[in-house]
């Protein structure tokens, strides 16, 4: 996974800035926190985030935790680091990256969808459980097989004289759905000058049993929840998007 083959984490990142805030995260993101504290068996005081993107989340957590952020992408990280001087960022993979340090609470919010294949996600569990403190917690927001629908969504925004519409396809491939496509349209206007770009990412697309078999063979007491509505604005026509919260509690 080379986050520079996709323009949407290299020379289109900076979009992300007029697309959304930080602060469009804060719900969503306190809910985690919430989600966190009450399942943790150990007080939670430092947090890695794992994909943490341009930091939007980390606008959040950093209230609640000491927070450390990782990330594929170096121009995510040179977004996430101008919101959040507060924040340890690195660059790294979560499906090896070391930084030999345990936290109390890892939390893979919004990336983990690029974990392609089983190997892939299997790996980025291990990573997160081998940085996890006994008692602690990891979150993971995920779309499981059996509820995923195909959806069309659609992102708008506009800052200092550049306006970005976003188009986003999702397509299951026939006849195996281990995977699913997002393809991204970007019209952007710079006073009024139009560039179009297109950019396809791969996704993995597990089933609800696969994820739990992961999750309990790395030595995780799982739980989950159901996260409804939280793109419903986005999406063009008639659709759903579900997707589910993990948590996994790491025993002794």
């Amino acid at each position: 996974m080379v986050a520079d083959r996709w323009l949407s984490y290299g020379d289109l990142a900076w979009t992300e800035s007029v697309i959304a805030s930080p602060g469009d995260y804060a719900e969503e993101t306190e809910l985690y926190v919430r989600i966190i504290k009450e399942s943790s068996r150990i007080e939670t005081r430092t947090l890695l985030h794992l994909g943490c993107g341009a930091g939007g989340n980390d606008w959040t957590f950093k209230k609640h935790f000491t927070v450390t952020g990782v990330d594929i992408s170096e121009e995510m990280l040179r977004l996430a680091r101008a919101t959040n001087p507060e924040v340890t960022y690195l660059h790294g993979d979560m499906r090896s990256v070391d930084l030999k340090e345990r936290f109390d609470a890892v939390a893979v919010p919004d990336s983990i969808d690029y974990m392609a294949t089983l190997p892939d996600l299997e790996a980025a569990i291990g990573t997160a459980c081998r940085h996890l403190k006994p008692g602690g917690v990891l979150l993971i927001t995920a779309k499981v097989r059996e509820e995923f629908r195909e959806n069309n969504f659609c992102y708008t925004g506009a800052k200092n004289g550049v306006e970005i519409t976003i188009f986003e396809n999702n397509y299951i491939p026939r006849p195996f759905r281990s995977t699913y496509e997002a393809t991204l349209v970007y019209l952007i206007r710079r006073r009024g000058r139009l560039s179009i770009h297109t950019d396809r990412h791969v996704l993995g697309l597990f089933s609800q049993a696969q994820w739990i078999s992961l999750m309990e063979g790395a030595g995780l007491e799982v739980r989950q929840t159901r996260l409804d509505g939280l793109y419903d604005r986005f999406i063009l026509g008639e659709g759903e998007y579900i997707m589910q919260v993990f948590v996994g509690i790491k025993t002794a």
